[in-house]
């Protein structure tokens, strides 16, 4: 079978006439916002677009809002061309990769302010700019797209519910889905910034998804949600990574719809951020 490069658009009314031309023959058309570096995890979201729609879009933007000052946005790895190598295998018909004078051109001068899961005591302490960076410019892909879809990776779960929730209370009209997370055979969750890793703290990696199996484990063995088993798991699984050499932001067991603390019927989320060396780490699993 013969792959074909997708088509490259960069402004919003390439975008935009591309868009249409699938709407007026009736097709379905799913997004994948990324901001390039694919690996395998990036190729399954949009294996499962391909699924639900149609026509699929993936837009590759280094978003700079989404960084702090001491973050790594010029380091962040960029692969165009391998990009558009993995997507023509999977068929993506079209790469959204506009500039960021396209995406904020001179004069921009709108946010959005964010509560709910956005501010859940997670990510938002060590980057408390990030998700607003993340709501803005996701917002504006919709916009700019109008899919009927988008498909994100559970990995980064708290973007996932930060999105989700923006999505319904600006009636974007996108049914966001989350894709699972693919993981290397030892269990470390594919991200772009592993690459980052060294050697030795790559070979410590996988640890997180250990810690993380064992406490899933100790709380679901009482059956019903405990609170004093729930904590009892977290202390140990925290003690385990620092002792491990990680520097821990956290390790929480949340309500997975809003990440709120455990509740009954609920179904529940382990979340954990964690730093080796200079890479900081996130991952998550269902309980």
């Amino acid at each position: 079978m013969t792959s074909t490069m997708p088509v490259v658009v960069r402004t919003v009314a390439d975008l935009r006439a591309r868009v249409a031309g699938y709407r007026a023959a009736g097709e379905r058309i799913a997004l994948v916002p990324t901001m390039g570096a694919l690996h395998a995890g990036h190729v399954s979201l949009v294996e499962a677009a391909k699924a639900e729609a149609a026509r699929v879009v993936v837009s590759i933007f280094v978003n700079p809002t989404q960084f702090a000052p001491t973050e790594d946005f010029s380091k962040y790895p960029r692969t165009f061309e391998a990009d558009l190598e993995k997507l023509s295998e999977v068929g993506a018909e079209v790469v959204y990769a506009p500039t960021v004078d396209v995406m904020y051109p001179q004069g921009f001068a709108t946010s959005i302010t964010l509560t709910g899961p956005a501010a859940a005591g997670l990510d938002d302490i060590a980057r408390p700019h990030h998700f607003g960076g993340v709501a803005t410019i996701v917002a504006k892909l919709f916009t700019q797209c109008g899919p009927d879809l988008a498909i994100f990776g559970e990995k980064d779960f708290q973007q996932l519910a930060v999105v989700r929730r923006m999505a319904v209370d600006l009636d974007l009209g996108v049914d966001v889905r989350g894709a699972p997370t693919i993981r290397e055979a030892d269990g470390l969750a594919m991200s772009s910034r592993n690459v980052y890793l060294s050697a030795e703290d790559r070979a410590k990696a996988p640890l997180l998804h250990q810690v993380m199996q064992a406490a899933a484990s100790a709380i679901r063995a009482g059956g019903a949600i405990e609170t004093a088993r729930i904590d009892g798991a977290m202390a140990s699984g925290r003690q385990a990574i620092t002792a491990a050499g990680f520097s821990l932001d956290y390790l929480e067991c949340r309500a997975a719809d809003d990440l709120g603390a455990p509740r009954s019927g609920a179904p529940l989320r382990l979340l954990v951020a964690a730093r080796i060396g200079a890479t900081r780490l996130i991952d998550n699993i269902a309980v």
